[in-house]
């Protein structure tokens, strides 16, 4: 089933996410004007919550000649860091056109060990050509999610840090017999920070 407002809202209370905002936020106010600023809607919806992106860290794979991209053996060189930029707008990473990048969740989560999370992408963004990689969050998994984003346009296209980037659904199921807590999944307690392939 998957899990309401109500649900998410008492489950932060215990630590499923943190910071945790309680209602959709479309709108913030501008620290040195006092003027409003819209931004990608995150927080508490009806059935899920919208994650932020954080200002962190966002990288973007490049070519590199001779350099063969392997899951096993994964080469961070194959990925470069790219600056976060400012304007009246906000906080912006720029995904170029026909690229891949990743971020990571400005949010922490803590994910009971009854309950599965599925990343999906805004339609915002979506609307832009990018592409959110559907992304789980198994039973008792904790930590900074690493998000993975393809520019599908023929465009650059803006990612914006502090404001909403996936939505998170919350899938509960009967209790499992190994959680990914118990079987020490490869991917527990990220920080915030991009996590690179492991084997």
């Amino acid at each position: 089933m998957i899990k309401n407002d109500a649900w998410i809202t008492r489950m932060a209370d215990k630590g499923l996410i943190s910071p945790f905002e309680p209602s959709l936020v479309r709108a913030v106010e501008n620290d040195v004007t006092a003027s409003i600023r819209p931004v990608i809607s995150y927080g508490l919806s009806s059935y899920g919550y919208d994650l932020r992106l954080s200002p962190a860290e966002f990288r973007i794979f490049r070519h590199i000649p001779g350099k063969v991209v392997d899951p096993k053996h994964f080469n961070p060189d194959n990925l470069e860091a790219t600056s976060l930029h400012q304007d009246e707008s906000g906080e912006f990473f720029i995904l170029p056109a026909h690229s891949y990048g990743l971020g990571v969740a400005l949010e922490k989560l803590n994910i009971p060990d009854n309950i599965t999370v599925i990343c999906i992408g805004k339609s915002t963004y979506a609307r832009c050509g990018i592409i959110a990689n559907l992304t789980p969050a198994e039973a008792a998994w904790r930590g900074h999610l690493t998000l993975e984003f393809s520019n599908s346009s023929s465009a650059d296209c803006r990612i914006y840090a502090n404001e909403g980037i996936v939505q998170l659904l919350f899938l509960e199921g009967e209790p499992c017999q190994v959680s990914y807590e118990a079987r020490r999944g490869k991917y527990q307690d990220q920080s915030e920070t991009v996590t690179l392939a492991r084997v």
